[in-house]
């Protein structure tokens, strides 16, 4: 019977679990905020990881960039610290990634949303017309 995920697959949901509790328990610096990690992308020799994460405030984008340099200055303490919580030969170097995906969905949906709208509005007052 044929594995359903590979390796790195596993390993990369792993140090997605560990690095959100790195980053909700360890990590004190207050330019990160309230940050989610979406999810790890993990090389097939496990040495490069990319994590994406998210803000609480996406809107703003001054705290999107401080953020991002927050995790780029822990990253190497959060790499000791995912290092002693996982039994790996090689800690994969992290390298942290803005995921803007939910913002765009949402932008998207409310586009969406706005069109129906609009659509339904024009649809009335033809109808209210004809009448």
């Amino acid at each position: 019977m044929a594995r359903e995920f590979s390796r790195s697959q596993r390993v990369a949901q792993e140090i997605k679990k560990e690095i959100a509790v790195i980053l909700q328990r360890e990590v004190k610096d207050p330019r990160i905020g309230m940050v989610t990690v979406s999810d790890v992308e993990l090389s097939r020799d496990l040495v490069y990881a990319k994590v994406f994460v998210t803000f609480l405030f996406d809107q703003d984008e001054q705290a999107v960039k401080q953020g991002m340099d927050g995790l780029h200055k822990a990253s190497g303490y959060i790499r000791s610290l995912l290092g002693k919580a996982m039994r790996l030969r090689i800690v994969p170097e992290l390298r942290f990634e803005y995921d803007n995906s939910l913002v765009e969905g949402m932008r998207m949906s409310n586009l969406v949303s706005q069109v129906l709208n609009e659509d339904k509005a024009k649809h009335k007052t033809d109808e209210s017309g004809e009448e």
